[in-house]
Order: structure tokens, then sequence, then C-alpha cells
């Protein structure tokens, strides 16, 4: 194991240490897409950087990695091991502690070993691994949330390549053992003067890699691609529900289980209908003689029927209605509909109703 050296991750990334989460990542993509090995294959100084940059991502990604690792720096060259003149540690080699080393620690032993692997060694992952999740975000129309339906949907996910059946190599050709890893698939790297572990960059942490690339993936083993899914949408979801399908997610890798797929709704808008829990909303139009006389209105409701309301004489603008149980139903509970009326005036009359209107006019003024 090579001697270890003191590294910043901040420093790596090039971002403060205030940084948030979205800035880390756009630090890590700018520089993985600059100095990764594909781009720089006459260039060996990149592939190191490439390797730093990944390992400074894989702890300040992570929420609880990046606060272990903050109180470690707060503490000095990691908790005080790397060499502070008069500290008892001093050295530039660094210092390297398996997991018993840690036990007089206390809790600091569980901490540090949360974030480093201490000399262990990981197996190539060569055996099936369960596929990872994949959330997906679905628009459903407004009538279809409420009732419940069905929708198909093209979900694009990550699967083992058919052409090479996952394993990376051209088909007909073999796998080598990586150079990088010399087959562990880890490489190690210093921390403050702490060997770190993490999966091979170059092998994906397989420990191999193909002799001659598929050209179907370039030698990923793995290709992006759409999967069509029938998907019964209950009645009631609104924007912000969340359903899990078991197993309808990405592929597991060498045979490994299928991961979920986790699924986000989002209730397109209705012209008509607004939803405001399990009611239903809507505005309807009354013209003056309807809303003065009286009247019986059809109105639609969620379901796709329409119900008769009965609007009494002297209706004001602006009077909402109730009908009982017409609303949306989720989980044995049904909502109401309630209708607001709005009086219309008309832009323009005809002969005769503009004549009816001033006969209409004149006896109200006479009340007065």
């Amino acid at each position: 194991m090579p001697a270890a050296t003191s590294k910043d991750y901040y420093q790596i990334l090039g971002v403060s240490e205030g940084a948030d989460a979205a800035e880390i990542k756009k630090a890590y993509r700018k520089l993985a897409k600059q100095y990764h090995p594909d781009a720089n294959r006459n260039d060996p100084r990149a592939a190191e950087r490439f390797k730093e940059v990944g390992e400074a991502y894989g702890v300040l990604s992570s929420p609880e990695k990046r606060k272990q690792y903050d109180q470690m720096r707060r503490m000095g060259p990691l908790g005080g091991f790397g060499g502070r003149p008069g500290s008892g540690f001093g050295g530039g080699e660094g210092i390297r502690f398996s997991t018993e080393d840690l036990g007089d620690l206390g809790g600091l032993g569980d901490l540090f070993s949360s974030i480093f692997d201490f000399g262990r060694k990981r197996r190539p992952r060569t055996g099936p691994e369960r596929g990872g999740d994949l959330e997906y975000t679905v628009e459903v129309p407004f009538e279809v949330a409420a009732r419940g339906g069905s929708i198909a949907l093209n979900v694009p996910v990550t699967e083992d390549c058919a052409n090479c059946g996952g394993s990376g190599a051209a088909p007909g050709t073999r796998m080598i053992t990586c150079v990088e890893c010399s087959g562990s698939g880890t490489v190690s790297f210093g921390q403050g003067g702490f060997a770190v572990n993490r999966p091979c960059p170059a092998c994906y942490g397989r420990g191999q890699i193909p002799a001659e690339p598929c050209p179907a993936c370039a030698g990923t083993g793995q290709v992006r691609q759409e999967r069509q899914i029938r998907l019964k949408v209950p009645s009631g979801v609104d924007t912000g529900t969340k359903m899990r399908l078991t197993g309808q997610g990405p592929r597991g890798q060498a045979g490994g289980t299928a991961g979920d797929l986790v699924i986000t709704f989002q209730v397109k808008p209705h012209r008509f209908f607004q939803r405001k829990g399990l009611d239903v909303h809507v505005t309807v139009p009354l013209n003056i003689a309807q809303a003065a006389l009286g009247s019986k209105i059809r109105v639609r409701t969620v379901e796709g029927k329409k119900v008769s309301l009965k609007v009494p004489p002297g209706t004001q603008s602006g009077t909402r209605f109730r009908i009982a149980g017409q609303g949306i139903e989720k989980g044995g509970a049904r909502g109401d509909q309630y209708v607001q009326v709005k009086i219309t005036v008309p832009e323009k009359l005809t002969e005769e109703e503009e004549r009816l209107m001033k006969q209409f006019a004149d006896a109200a003024e006479l009340k007065y």
C-alpha cells in the first residue's frame, strides 16, 4: 500500500467549505468530464486526478460522511494525527491504523471507520448485485388522478447490455485483469495519514476490464433504454403522491434482482375543476335572468356525469352551492363539489333583447 498523503476534498473539487450539494455536484461533473481517462488516454496524470475527484465527491456528496469529515478537519489534520509539531505523532510518511487500533478512541473509532476502510481489501464485484431504485415523475390528467385509471409509460432505465451480457467485452473476446487496481476492484489513496479504499474507476469495482470493449456499450456493460410499463393509477392521487413498483426498476448486475421503480405523480391542472383536499371547486356562469328569476342548471362532475342544481331567485354573483358526495374518493372517504356562480353580462344585445332590457330598467327605476 503506498504511503498516504494529506488531501483536502474541498480544494480538490475547488469549492468552499460552505458549498451546498448542488455546487458540489456541479463542480464534480465539470472536473470528472475534464479528467476522464477516455478523454485523456495519453495523460496518466489525468487518470490520477480523475480518481481524486471521485474520492472527494464520494465523501462530500454524502451528508453523513461530509459531517463526519468536517468534524475531523476541525480537530486538526484528521484528528490531530497528521504530524502536528509536538504531538508525538509527527512524520511525513503517514500513519496507518487497523480497526482494532481505534478501539481506545471510543466513538471516534466508529466515526473514522464509517468513512475509511483502513486497509481492508474488497472483493471484486463479480457476483449478482441488486439493481438500484429508479425515481420517475409522471404527469397524469386531472380526471385520471381523481377517478383512477391506467396510463402507458416509457421509463428510461439502465440495464445490462444484451450484446455482451453485461460483461463489457465484445462477443468472442475475454476479460483481463484491471491494471489500475491489479484485480482487487479497489484503489487506495491517502487522507491525512489514513489509507482509504474506494471502487476502482477504471473497472467499476469489478477487478476486470474487457480486452476488447463491446461496441454496443463502449465496455461499460450497460446501456440506456426505455421500458414500456402500463401503470394503474389509484383514485385520489395528488401532486407529490408516490407509488413503489417492486422489481420494476433497473435490472441487477450479473443476474441480480431488479430494483424498484418509485413513481411520483404530477397532476396536470384542469381548466374547469380545481382540487382542495378531496373537495372539487368549479365556477359556472349565469345570465341576469337566471340569477333574478331562479333556474335549474346542469353541472359536470369529476365522474364525467352531469347533476342538476337548483338556483333560487335573486341569487347574487359569487354565491356558492354544495353538491354532496361529488368530490374525489380516496381510501373510502369522499369529498364534495362546490359550485360558485358568476353572473355574466352580454356584450351585445339583439333589438328584442334591448327592448326588453329597457322595459326592465324602467320598471326597476319605478321602485326607487
